[in-house]
């Protein structure tokens, strides 16, 4: 399973890297405003340091919900750097547009997708990733885990070759999930990942090295 890091933060990206755990980046305009990056000309240049840094993959988003305008807008971003993915939301015209960028060359992520139904659209449509939400559907009430199991089921009966891309990872228990379940990539804020590096019986263990290693 390949790990994306959810943030428009270089420095964050940069740590990810570091670890050499980074196989690629989504971003979003929450994130893109968090981080002070206002206007046409400061988001593709931060799209394009997001890449220099990043081997991987980068998912950018359009802002558009017609279907004219996001594939205006998606030609712009695929055009920012080779490792561009556009993303398009989980819309009928985002689906029309998915297809129009699949026939022409330029990679999709479908974002905000709740349903097996909406996975199996993206899927035909060409998308290269379909991103479930995990943390809003179990926000919803239903268990977002038993999507990614059921978009998993599915897309290795029908042969689909568009990449699960578990989105909305609140915790590091749902990277281990997204792992057992088959989803291809799981991206997630950095303290989720570092999340997995965390156990009480590691602690402990390296406590007692540090206090023998004293006594050498």
């Amino acid at each position: 399973m390949k790990f994306f890091i959810d943030t428009g933060n270089l420095a964050q990206i940069r740590e990810a890297y570091d670890l050499g755990i980074l196989d690629g980046v989504t971003t979003n305009p929450s994130l893109m405003a968090k981080e002070g990056i206002k206007g046409e000309a400061a988001i593709a240049a931060h799209y394009k340091a997001i890449c220099e840094i990043a081997d991987g993959d980068v998912s950018a988003e359009v802002l558009s919900t017609d279907f004219a305008s996001m594939v205006e807008e998606g030609k712009k971003l695929a055009a920012i750097h080779p490792n561009i993915v556009v993303k398009v939301p989980m819309i009928k015209d985002g689906i029309k547009a998915i297809k129009w960028f699949t026939d022409n060359g330029i990679r999709t992520n479908c974002t905000l997708v709740f349903s097996a139904g909406q996975a199996i659209l993206a899927a035909k449509a060409g998308a290269t990733y379909v991103s479930p939400f995990i943390g809003r559907v179990d926000d919803s009430g239903w268990d977002g885990m038993e999507l990614i199991g059921q978009i998993r089921h599915i897309f290795d009966i029908q042969n689909f070759k568009t990449e699960i891309l578990a989105a909305s990872i609140r915790n590091a228990l749902h990277i281990i999930k997204a792992a057992e379940l088959g989803a291809d990539v799981c991206t997630c804020p950095l303290d989720s990942i570092l999340g997995l590096l965390k156990h009480p019986l590691t602690d402990i263990g390296l406590a007692k090295f540090v206090e023998d290693a004293k006594k050498m």
